[in-house]
């Protein structure tokens, strides 16, 4: 391998260092965050168990992706507004109203998927 090829491949490594400190900041630092972890855990738990299809778990997979990629943008979004706003102002309340909206939608939205998924499975075990 080149040398110049090498160093295009460690810098592009290099790159990802801030997007996993930024899951560790938002795992330490918010609560949601580690409900979420703890959701996906169990839904991935559960896959094993009851042997879903490979493409239940794309759908499990991009619906657990969406969630915590919004639950990403939501903490960035509030870190963000506490910044620039750290009293109270009713826009930066909308804001952040508006974002958590986002994680709700997207995880309600997880929600039904997972019980499409796994109720049927559950059921049959019965």
């Amino acid at each position: 391998m080149h040398s110049s090829m090498k160093r295009y491949l460690v810098a592009r490594l290099k790159s990802f260092r801030p997007a996993f400190e930024g899951l560790w900041i938002m795992l330490k630092e918010e609560p949601n965050a580690r409900i979420h972890l703890l959701a996906l855990i169990t839904v991935v738990v559960l896959g094993i168990l009851l042997n879903i299809s490979k493409a239940e778990w794309i759908t499990v997979a991009l619906a657990s992706g969406l969630v915590i990629g919004i639950e990403a943008i939501n903490s960035a979004i509030e870190n963000l507004s506490d910044f620039v706003s750290p009293q109270y102002h009713i826009r930066i309340k909308k804001v952040k109203d508006l974002s958590a909206a986002a994680v709700l939608v997207s995880a309600l939205a997880a929600l039904a998927t997972g019980l499409i998924i796994y109720i049927p499975k559950l059921l049959d075990l019965c």
